[in-house]
């Protein structure tokens, strides 16, 4: 909706603005005495409300001398102001007052969304702030004193800031304590508070339920008792917190619960400050990982086990041997390798079925087993072929444990009867790298294999 009256005050608005930016007065020596640089100009969009094409410029050229650079688009009457609100973007409203039906005007803007600030020009003396308010303005300049408009404009906008700033700092708190109850709430995620002293404060029903109590009120009392959860001002595992954060985590421990079992727990949180910004604690997230580790654990020995007989498997069987290299070289003391194979593994499934060549097998891995200590490594090489790795032992001392295998095999009751041959090497007597020990190990395997019935010929040496 288009008023003929409007063309002539938008072009000598134009007009001016043009002259103003695009060729500015200069003194003689090319300098712009009345404007400070154009980057420190405050840009605004206005809405000009009024009907005396005058009132118009002089209020423009009030606002360029407050250095203000303005766009300004003019309306002659309530139904185009809720129009140009509707379809731009302005930044405040400059409209005649008295006029008429402002109220129903406001209510317009309002329920368009166009929350736009609104300031009044009148010639009157005699309007109370009551009347500002009920009308919806900000503020009012007579016309009179225009000087002082600059000035209004500019406690209206920084207002208008303010506001909006102070609306997203609070919907962004409101954000974040949505964020926090979801968490509170959250039946995965045990939360805790305790104090600057690290004595606990509160917990949600998550980690209530994880220690396996009935309420808080039960678990406060305990662990004045017991201390279930640790204090983290005197655990030394706390001690690398971050003094200027005091930012925790995250640290994997391990947790009793009531009835006694063991928890695998991940704590992470922050320090937390009073509103005078003294430290008053820490917030606390535990998430209960036991069955994560648990599940880790089994997919770690599944990768490095046999499927059949449950040792390490080559791969594992390798990595033994270099570390017990590496430590050997350390502490310049020898380890042994066992080499063990199941004699005619063949003929037995020929004879048998491949199930009773499986059990064979197994039934020697359990054998290597009773005849191991804790710090040594059984683990099946292939087919029939065993390995046992002998940390901080000796040539001698192997030959004793590759008799015991023997003679236990040999003793074995279970059908069908089962015979075994064994190599022994030495590091770093016998070899040098992981390649030669096997070699040298497997060689000895082969020579007593050779003379035939080696778990005598084993005991004849």
């Amino acid at each position: 909706m288009t008023s003929l009256l409007r063309l002539p005050v938008i072009q000598r608005i134009g007009s001016m603005f043009n002259l103003a930016h695009n060729n500015p007065p200069s003194d003689q020596r090319g300098v712009r005495p009345e404007l400070t640089p154009s980057h420190r100009l405050r840009p605004i969009r206005v809405l000009m409300v009024h009907r005396d094409a005058d009132t118009v410029d002089s209020c423009l050229e009030e606002l360029k001398k407050g250095q203000f650079a303005v766009t300004a688009e003019l309306a002659l009457n309530l139904a185009q102001c809720a129009e140009y609100a509707d379809t731009r973007s302005h930044d405040l409203i400059i409209a005649e007052y008295p006029g008429p039906n402002w109220k129903r005007a406001r209510q317009l803007l309002d329920q368009k969304g166009a929350a736009i600030p609104l300031l009044f020009l009148t010639k009157t003396k005699d309007v109370s702030a009551a009347q500002l308010i009920s009308d919806g303005a900000c503020d009012l300049v007579e016309q009179e004193h225009l000087g002082q408009l600059p000035i209004a404009v500019r406690r209206i906008l920084n207002e208008r800031k303010l506001r909006e700033e102070l609306e997203e700092t609070r919907s962004a708190l409101r954000h974040s304590q949505s964020l926090y109850r979801a968490l509170a709430d959250n039946p995965t995620y045990g939360i805790y508070r305790c104090d600057a002293e690290g004595k606990l404060l509160d917990a949600n029903l998550a980690l209530i339920e994880l220690l396996g109590f009935a309420n808080k009120g039960e678990l406060l009392f305990a662990n004045q008792q017991s201390e279930i959860i640790p204090n983290l001002r005197k655990d030394s595992r706390f001690a690398g917190l971050i003094p200027e954060t005091n930012r925790i985590g995250p640290v994997e421990l391990e947790w009793k619960r009531k009835d006694g079992r063991t928890l695998k727990i991940r704590l992470s949180g922050r320090g937390v400050y009073d509103d005078h910004g003294n430290f008053a604690g820490h917030e606390i997230i535990v998430v209960d990982i036991t069955e994560q580790r648990t599940i880790e654990e089994q997919l770690r020995h599944q990768a490095s086990s046999d499927s059949l007989t449950g040792l390490a498997n080559h791969r594992r069987l390798f990595e033994v041997l270099h570390a017990e290299i590496c430590r050997s070289k350390r502490t310049e003391r020898e380890f042994s390798l066992l080499l063990l194979d199941l004699d005619g593994l063949k003929k037995l499934n020929d004879q048998f079925g491949h199930l009773a060549g499986d059990r064979a097998i197994c039934r020697l891995s359990q054998v290597v087993l009773d005849c191991s200590r804790s710090i040594d490594t059984a683990a099946r090489q292939g087919g029939d072929e065993l390995a046992l790795v002998l940390p901080e032992t000796g040539s001698a001392a192997a030959t004793i444990v590759a008799r015991r295998i023997c003679d236990l095999v040999r003793k074995d009751a279970e059908e069908p009867a089962l015979s075994v041959s064994v190599g022994v090497a030495s590091y770093p007597n016998d070899a040098q790298t992981i390649g030669t020990l096997l070699y040298a190990a497997d060689r000895a395997l082969y020579e007593m294999k050779s003379k035939g019935q080696g778990a005598r010929n084993l005991g004849q040496e």
